[in-house]
């Protein structure tokens, strides 16, 4: 790079610095966000377990409360109880509806869940909650849909809540502060590769 070619490069950057230290320093509000994690793709669960590893190492106490995944033996169960109380874990599901088979008996599992997750919103030492797979009991209409947005909604100021689960409901949709939809671009299930101790649990 030339001595000029370094000189416009340099010029460009401070150009850009500026605009985005205006553009951070407009941004003055700071409040507990509804994120929602949906979408055909793989990463949904992960995604929120990395925000929540965030979360511990800033301090927070944090909680999860899983909707439709029954007591699987996951890594990030095993690893997120090394940080004892200071994580509040609750499997909730019974496992997949097409494992299941029983409608009322899932019924039944989502609504002890959202009971949990009344009580994890309500206790003030929690600052960010985990909804994993609200958005499929959503789905499936195990839930009051209005019931659960309108809480969700609600929710303190100071706490951040994350839903994961394909098929977010447009309402959900509507009301979060953050959504992101992972898309599938490839995955390699389709070739036959299975699920894999470490990567999918």
């Amino acid at each position: 790079m030339t001595d000029d070619e370094a000189a416009r490069h340099r010029a460009k950057m401070e150009k850009r610095k500026a605009v985005q230290d205006a553009e951070v320093a407009g941004k003055t509000i700071e409040k507990g966000l509804l994120i929602v994690h949906t979408g055909p793709g793989k990463g949904k669960s992960t995604a929120a377990f990395g925000l929540m590893l965030r979360a511990l190492g800033r301090g927070w106490r944090v909680g999860v409360v899983q909707y439709i995944k029954g007591a699987w033996e996951t890594g990030e169960r095993f690893a997120l109880e090394r940080f004892g109380d200071q994580v509040a874990w609750h499997t909730m599901g019974e496992g997949f509806t097409w494992e299941t088979q029983d409608r009322d008996r899932d019924v039944a599992a989502a609504r002890a869940a959202w009971a949990q997750t009344e009580a994890l919103m309500a206790d003030p030492t929690i600052r960010l909650l985990i909804l994993d797979e609200l958005n499929i009991a959503l789905r499936y209409d195990y839930l009051p849909l209005a019931e659960v947005v309108e809480t969700l909604s609600r929710r303190r100021p100071d706490l951040h809540v994350v839903v994961t689960g394909r098929n977010a409901k447009p309402e959900l949709i509507a009301a979060a502060d953050l959504v992101t939809e992972m898309g599938q671009v490839k995955h390699h299930f389709a070739a036959g590769v299975k699920a894999q101790e470490g990567i999918e649990f």
